[in-house]
């Protein structure tokens, strides 16, 4: 079972992002633009509940509930960490073994 924990800081600004409207985060697997649909970057969305789909899976944190697409689960580790530097105003993404993603980014998903 996949284990995200989102670190204070992150959390403050993620909810920042949200900016008092209640969205979802989401953690995507973006493979637009990167050549193959194994070839892929992680990155943040923060999305309406109506955006949802049937194969996003809900994953609870101690602070921020998170979905990831089912079929993406593959290409992240089992457990990992959001976390938000201050010094370069960027979201990242760890798990215990390597870096997923130094340099994520967040984004607001309309539509």
């Amino acid at each position: 079972m996949m284990k995200i924990s989102i670190s204070e800081e992150a959390a403050r600004q993620i909810k920042r992002k949200m900016d008092g409207k209640e969205m979802i985060l989401k953690l995507k697997y973006e493979t637009d633009g990167c050549g193959c649909a194994v070839s892929g970057v992680p990155t943040l969305h923060l999305i309406h509940k109506q955006d949802l789909n049937k194969e996003d899976m809900l994953i609870k944190t101690d602070t921020i509930d998170i979905y990831i697409e089912k079929s993406k689960t593959i290409f992240f580790d089992e457990e990992m960490k959001i976390d938000y530097s201050q010094e370069s105003q960027i979201f990242r993404l760890t798990s215990p073994g390597q870096i997923l993603n130094g340099r994520m980014s967040c984004n607001v998903v309309s539509g």
